[in-house]
């Protein structure tokens, strides 16, 4: 019974455990802010979301921002950052990198896939093009289906 006793004590002084402290939002100059932080692989802190690294780089002339097969997106360095600009080239590389997670959207460099269906793409004439309605376009434009959902079109 004294042996009983003994081990009952023990685990009771053992078993404690750390809360950590609430990670809540706090507001700086009436801006709203959070404690979450990005490590650098993540991308831009400032921009990014959970489970969606934001990373600046240099693009295309022409090219805002591209979402890509990995969950990142890429947005233009010459985008000011905390624009509207950078907010609607991220919540439209969003809809893109949200419809490739949930398997609506595919691409690769021979193809791009759109709710089932494949649409060749090829470099003509050094553009990248998409064969759509039987009619080669340049990769980005506003006509495609993946577009005009994107766009709220």
């Amino acid at each position: 019974m004294e042996e009983r006793k003994l081990l009952l004590k023990k685990l009771n002084t053992n078993m404690s455990f750390k809360l950590g402290t609430a990670r809540q939002p706090y507001a700086v100059s009436g801006e709203i802010k959070t404690k979450f932080k990005f490590h650098q692989e993540s991308g831009d802190p400032e921009a990014s979301v959970p489970g969606t690294p934001v990373i600046r780089t240099s693009l295309e002339p022409g090219v805002m921002g591209e979402a890509n097969m990995d969950g990142s997106i890429y947005i233009s360095d010459n985008i000011i950052p905390g624009s509207e600009v950078e907010k609607k080239v991220i919540n439209h590389e969003m809809r893109h990198a949200t419809d490739i997670k949930i398997g609506k959207l595919e691409y690769g460099d021979n193809y791009i896939k759109w709710n089932g269906e494949t649409f060749p793409r090829e470099t003509i004439k050094g553009m990248d093009m998409i064969l759509v309605d039987n009619e080669w376009k340049p990769a980005g434009s506003k006509d495609f289906p993946w577009e005009v959902e994107a766009n709220g079109i």
